[in-house]
């Protein structure tokens, strides 16, 4: 069992590795976090682990709000989090590999990260300026009929973007390329369907390969009937990427 420690960035939203995942931070537990990665060579990876809230607030509250206006706003690496963090994530989460560190002027700062690998989470540390976690990495296991299972996903993920061009009015351009690696199939199809997060969460965590694509095939066939009937499908978009405000 391969074991790292890394900073946690907690989201409303699942990263999959090759995903690309922009971020805007600004709140100053994540901007300490930021200071800490950029002290890493940028010829090492700076590298955080990114998972997805079950149950709490990606951004912190700053002021009183209903129900009790006297509340005071909570402070520290866990506002937002409850008394336990861990808790409040789902326990499978990604590392992520900050290519651009970029601060602005206001402290705050643009990062452009991809994820790269799967991990679990089996701790969370909040005594330092920023969440931190014991995580464990996680192979990716290819499963039964992987490459068969993969073939079928892309016909139904092609289908499927037919069908959610035209409830969104758009075209869908034919010399696109997508992968036949089964793996990366998987995960491109899961970060790009239009899902809610349980959904992407359930895929993410998925045992193997083969049960992540068999999920796909039939997520994909149930939404492209779905899209069958609809008209439009108007603000899709903002479901799509796993961008954060904070």
């Amino acid at each position: 069992m391969t074991t790292a420690r890394l900073p946690l960035f907690p989201l409303n939203a699942v990263l999959f590795p090759g995903l690309v995942l922009p971020l805007n931070v600004f709140e100053e537990r994540y901007r300490a976090m930021m200071r800490e990665l950029l002290k890493t060579d940028e010829s090492e990876p700076r590298r955080f682990a990114v998972v997805a809230i079950r149950d709490g607030r990606e951004v912190a509250p700053t002021a009183p709000g209903l129900p009790d206006q006297t509340a005071l706003p909570e402070k520290g690496p866990a506002a937002g989090f409850g008394p336990d963090p861990a808790q409040a994530f789902h326990r499978v989460g990604c590392i992520a590999d900050a290519a651009t560190i970029r601060e602005r002027e206001d402290g705050s700062f643009e990062v452009l990260a991809t994820g790269t690998s799967r991990v679990k989470l089996l701790s969370v540390d909040a005594t330092g300026p920023y969440l931190t976690a014991e995580l464990e990495e996680l192979e990716e296991e290819q499963g039964d009929g992987a490459g068969a299972l993969a073939e079928g996903v892309l016909r139904a993920f092609r289908a499927y973007q037919k069908r959610l061009a035209g409830a969104r009015e758009r075209s869908v351009t034919s010399s696109q390329e997508l992968p036949d690696e089964p793996s990366v199939v998987s995960y491109l199809v899961a970060a790009a369907a239009v899902l809610d997060t349980p959904a992407k969460q359930r895929l993410l965590q998925a045992p193997d390969t083969a049960t992540r694509l068999r999920e796909e095939l039939h997520l994909l066939r149930a939404e492209t009937a779905v899209l069958r009937h609809l008209p439009s499908l108007p603000a899709v978009d903002l479901t799509r990427a796993p961008t954060s405000p904070n």
